[in-house]
This record gives C-alpha cells, sequence and structure tokens, in this order.
C-alpha cells in the first residue's frame, strides 16, 4: 500500500485528531514499517535517535489490555515520570477542564456519574478499539533535549499516518501504569515509557470522533519581534 499523495503536509497536519473510536479492521506491518520508516526521518540532535518503538497487536495486545485495565481498576497508579506540574494554573486548567467536560457530553455521562467516568477511562486501555498499539520509549538517563527528539518523531508517526487513511490518539495514559506495562511487555528497565499511541482506521459512525478541540488565537501565544 502507498501513500495518498494527494492530501498535502499542511492538510495532514491541520486535519489531524485525536481518535477515540476505531474499527477492528486489521493495519497492514508494510503499512506500520513504511510510517515509522518514515517518521524516523525526524530532527533529533547530532543525529542521536534516541527512540524505541514497540509495535503491540494480537494476543500481546489482548493481553496487555487486561492487565492494564485490571491495574486501574486495582488504583495500582505507578507513573513513569511526572507529566503536569503539581498544580495546574491558568489557563491551563481552563483548557483541560473543557475538554474533559466536551468528551464527557459527547458519551452522556454527567459529572456525578462515577461508574460511567471509569468505563470512559478504561476505553483509552483498549486503545480505544484500535487493533495496533505503539509504545515509545528511551533510556532514562537522556537530557530534555531527547524529549523534543521524540516528540518530533510521534507527531511524524501521526502525520504520516493520515496519508495512509489512518487515525491516530496519543495516549501519555499508559505511562501512568508502568509497573503493569512491564509486565506484559520486555521493556528494559533503564527506559521510561513516554507514551502509547492507538493506530488504526477512524469509526466515523462514533460520535465521540466529531470532537475537535480548540486551539487558542495566535495573539495569545506568538510574541513578534522586529
Amino acid at each position: 500500500m502507498k501513500p495518498d499523495q494527494t492530501i498535502s503536509a499542511f492538510d495532514a497536519v491541520t486535519g489531524r485528531r485525536s481518535v477515540r473510536a476505531f474499527l477492528p479492521t486489521a493495519v497492514n506491518d508494510d503499512v506500520i514499517d513504511q510510517i515509522l520508516a518514515g517518521a524516523s526521518r525526524a530532527a533529533s540532535g547530532q543525529n542521536m535517535q534516541p527512540w524505541h518503538v514497540h509495535v503491540i497487536t494480537g494476543d500481546t495486545r489482548a493481553r496487555l489490555c487486561a492487565e492494564v485495565a485490571a491495574a486501574v481498576k486495582a488504583g495500582e497508579h505507578s507513573d513513569e515520570y511526572p507529566y503536569f506540574p503539581v498544580d495546574i494554573r491558568e489557563p491551563y486548567r481552563a483548557r483541560r477542564r473543557k475538554v474533559g467536560f466536551d468528551l464527557f457530553a459527547i458519551y452522556g455521562i454527567g459529572r456525578d456519574n462515577h461508574e460511567g467516568r471509569q468505563h470512559a477511562l478504561l476505553r483509552n486501555f483498549d486503545f480505544f478499539g484500535a487493533p495496533v498499539g505503539l509504545f515509545f520509549t528511551m533510556e532514562r538517563d537522556w537530557g530534555y533535549g531527547a524529549w523534543i527528539d521524540m516528540g518530533n518523531l510521534m507527531t511524524n508517526v501521526m502525520t504520516l499516518a493520515r496519508t495512509f487513511g489512518l487515525a491516530t490518539c496519543p495516549q501519555q495514559a499508559w505511562a501512568e501504569y508502568g509497573a503493569a506495562v512491564r509486565r506484559v511487555l520486555p521493556i528494559a528497565g533503564e527506559h521510561v515509557i513516554v507514551s502509547g499511541m492507538a493506530l488504526g482506521y477512524e469509526d466515523a459512525t462514533a460520535a465521540v470522533n466529531r470532537l475537535v478541540t480548540e486551539r487558542v488565537r495566535l495573539d495569545e501565544f506568538v510574541v513578534r519581534h522586529k
């Protein structure tokens, strides 16, 4: 399978969304390899390429999802690293709350529906139904620059997937249950689990996939110096 040459780089980037409902349709290994090989052209400091990618499908995917879902239900939280500050200040707190409220509204889950919220949380740990899970890891002793490099790689994966008619959802939530993940995947102890990612074909009929998150205006994050 070849990528769609008609989709522009601009459209591939601006049309990206976090998809939260996938079809069970399998993704060809050759397509996954093409995406990852292309993504590896990401910029990295002095060409160090600090990233490692684990591709999870089939029986391993099923075992991983079951193990982590059980850990979530048991409250077995084990962060690989701190993602957010302890106290999330404004305007970031409001942005985070809005996307959460928007998702729960689509799911039809009220604020006091704790069981419904738990069910929605657990959908993360089935890759939202996607047949392919990706895990991005690197050695723990890398500095901040390597995290930039990993972000470059992950962005390339999400962008290139669109040229093959595929959708993605980056899922740092998996890194919040690192101990459970490691019981299934042979990830080296000296590696940090940076993020997971769902990869597959979007279920276009799912209401949740109509969510398009807002972006702030340029004047809220761009400073011009002339």
